[in-house]
């Protein structure tokens, strides 16, 4: 039997949350309603086809606001935001008065979602049945009384959110590149500018600083066939030229492209999906769900995956504008196959490195950390989306094939997935050290 924690309060339950005043019992799952609110919120990154960047913005205050209200079903869970850059002291319970930590939790969620999206009215919909099922179950002083004090926490979350950089990274020119021999510039089919190219302006979480963990310098831009770029360039064009289907399938599963622009003769139209990070917060629900996580340790996994993606983008995207390496397709095109593609639409922005190599070595390091190192899971983020599931034996491995996923799409060189990801273990182990030593 759980036992649910208030300010001085230990009110015993299954499933239940006791009524008061006379109020029917409504059956609550903590954990469960922490899952939903998750889910809600990555149907509307969807919606508003957030940048991958941003979208890790997103998740990580709102997840934050969450952890730091449910925190005190457990005594002594210690705060997460006290040991991050930038917050102030959360507001904690009033001693000797009763409260509902995950109604708390959730309104404390709500708070910060409102302020950082666009599209709501699907979000108010389910926010109003939620609050109409907790306010069933307590009485009417103790429900305003936890709605007003999650209210505080995510207003208090959100004023670290105004002084992020955010506001300033709006508004700034377009980022188009340059002709320069090895250099970015918009690649095929639609030669959009780059994205977010002064997210490096953010600031991190728990890293000192958006450099803290700088890659190695790329490799020399050279078309001698003789030298280590171009041999890693022909090595993206082989791969690509005879791709298996368990390699396509690989492709397909971790493209994570929440704008795919489809062409069809002269008509043009956007395919959305889950952004990469999102993927990986569908991942750190699967891991709490399947070890029957109690809701502390849910929203524990929520925050911490969030802050190890919203570093890791940082980190990368500082490198990325940085050396500003020319894609493979463009190097391809120009210099062996005019007519070559690759197998997954180039995303808008440098090469060097690898996204999706960063963030998820960092992601896998905290979830490995919080559910074990050979923790293996049936990987179902995707399936509503593309219709497609894996099986891992670890984050480890789900990061690794991830990363590799990148040059069998043909958007990256060997080199930039290893270096991102070794960027992304540092990440990971940064937050570790930070937050549990």
């Amino acid at each position: 039997m759980r036992k649910y924690v208030y300010a001085g309060l230990f009110v015993s339950a299954g499933w239940l949350l006791t009524a008061c005043g006379g109020k029917k019992a409504t059956a609550i799952d903590d954990a469960a309603v922490l899952h939903n609110n998750q889910d809600q919120l990555t149907q509307i990154i969807i919606y508003d086809v957030f940048t991958p960047p941003v979208s890790s913005r997103i998740y990580v205050y709102s997840s934050l606001a969450s952890y730091e209200a449910v925190r005190f079903v457990r005594p002594g869970s210690p705060s997460i935001a006290a040991k991050l850059h930038g917050f102030a002291p959360m507001p904690e319970p009033e001693k000797g008065k009763t409260y509902n930590y995950t109604l708390a939790a959730t309104q404390a969620f709500f708070t910060v979602v409102h302020k950082v999206v666009f599209s709501l009215d699907s979000l108010k919909a389910y926010e109003k049945a939620t609050m109409e099922k907790f306010k069933a179950s307590m009485d009417e002083e103790t429900f305003q009384r936890s709605v007003a004090w999650g209210d505080t926490i995510g207003k208090t979350v959100l004023a670290r959110a105004m002084k992020d950089g955010y506001a300033q990274s709006r508004g700034k020119p377009k980022f188009l590149g340059n002709n320069e021999p090895g250099q970015w510039h918009p690649t095929p089919p639609d030669y959009l500018d780059g994205i977010e190219w002064c997210w490096n302006t953010m600031k991190p979480m728990v890293m000192d600083s958006a450099s803290q963990f700088m890659p190695a310098r790329p490799p020399k831009y050279s078309t001698d066939s003789n030298s280590f770029f171009f041999k890693e360039v022909k090595e993206v064009y082989a791969i690509g030229k005879n791709l298996t289907e368990e390699e396509k399938t690989i492709a397909k599963y971790w493209d994570d492209n929440p704008f795919v622009i489809e062409h069809s003769g002269h008509m043009m139209f956007g395919n959305k999906k889950i952004t990469p990070g999102g993927h990986w917060m569908g991942i750190a629900a699967i891991a709490a769900q399947s070890s029957k996580a109690d809701a502390v340790k849910t929203a524990q996994g929520y925050a911490l995956t969030a802050i190890a993606l919203y570093d890791a983008f940082i980190s990368c995207w500082d490198e990325k504008y940085r050396s500003n390496v020319v894609r493979p397709v463009t190097v391809i095109n120009e210099h062996i196959d005019k007519g070559w593609t690759p197998f997954l639409q180039t995303p808008p922005f440098p090469e060097y490195t690898s996204g999706h190599s960063t963030i998820t070595a960092a992601a896998a390091m905290v979830l490995a950390h919080l559910y074990g190192d050979k923790f293996a899971f049936q990987d179902t983020s995707d399936l509503r989306y593309i219709g497609m599931q894996r099986h891992f034996n670890s984050f480890q491995e789900a990061a690794a094939e991830a990363s590799i996923s990148r040059v069998y799409g043909g958007i990256h060189y060997r080199n930039s997935v290893d270096v991102g990801a070794e960027a992304g273990k540092k990440v990971g182990t940064n937050i570790i050290n930070r937050i549990f030593k």
